[in-house]
């Protein structure tokens, strides 16, 4: 007689699937985080001058927290999670991420206070061109942020997670099957809009001094590129759905709660 296949040797591409993606997930993640304190101009990347783009009043260039280089990827597999293992799997994976987010600021802070040794900061003091400088204070200056920011990052980060998870569902209830850039690009549209305006206003409104129209001047500028980016990796995600369609076969359909239960 022939044996029923058990929950666990059920769903095992899906259940590796769901490991590789969250890996992903989490890891640029915590980097964007962790790298997001530098401020680049994306002027100087291409060569060019300052944009002066008039938003509510003033000019602003493109200057991007160096984050968003990365942070595309997690829109993408936000999206790829909500496709294949719902709602659930993005609100375990975000619950999961904030956690350890908030772990590595902790294991930071406690990092940039401990006394330096004399002789790593004797070895490390040599600039370029002669010049010396305090190792111990580029340490914490690179590394420390302020409590307003970590708040912000991690609430909006929060927000703009379950936020995605709630619209992409929607939409796909109104779409069905089809129109897969509607529901990936329109969920990461609205939460990422949510995203950017709630980081700078807890980080610099609330714990700083930006009066909100910077506030909202530099969420345009951030949000316009986050725009342009979901739409333009748009083709990528009918590519990752080919792709990963190919790989699970016969697995695709099988509930995520068959191998996230306990056994």
């Amino acid at each position: 007689m022939q044996q029923s296949s058990s929950p666990s040797s059920m769903g095992f591409k899906k259940r590796q699937l769901f490991m590789v993606l969250c890996g992903i997930f989490l890891t640029n993640a915590l980097l964007a985080e962790l790298i997001g304190v530098k401020i680049f101009s994306g002027e100087g990347l291409l060569g060019v001058s300052g944009a002066q783009i008039p938003v509510l009043g003033t000019k602003l260039d493109f200057n991007l927290t160096a984050g968003v280089i990365i942070w595309p990827v997690v829109f993408i597999t936000t999206d790829i999670i909500n496709e294949y293992f719902g709602k659930e799997g993005v609100k375990r994976i975000s619950f999961l991420t904030a956690a350890l987010i908030a772990y590595a600021f902790l294991v930071i802070v406690v990092a940039t206070n401990l006394p330096p040794a004399q002789f790593w900061q004797d070895v490390n003091s040599q600039g370029p061109n002669g010049s010396t400088f305090d190792i111990n204070f580029a340490f914490h200056k690179v590394f420390g942020q302020g409590l307003g920011i970590i708040v912000g990052s991690l609430v909006a980060f929060l927000l703009g997670q379950l936020l995605d998870a709630h619209v992409f569902h929607w939409l796909k209830h109104l779409t069905g099957s089809r129109k897969i850039w509607l529901r990936a690009t329109g969920s990461t549209l609205v939460s990422q809009l949510v995203d950017t305006v709630v980081v700078l206003f807890i980080a610099f409104y609330l714990f700083g001094d930006w009066d909100l129209k910077t506030v909202l001047s530099v969420s345009v500028i951030n949000y316009l590129y986050k725009f342009t980016v979901a739409v333009v990796l748009t083709p990528l995600l009918y590519l990752a759905h080919s792709v990963i369609d190919r790989y699970l076969a016969g697995d695709r359909n099988v509930p995520m709660e068959t191998f996230i239960a306990k056994e």
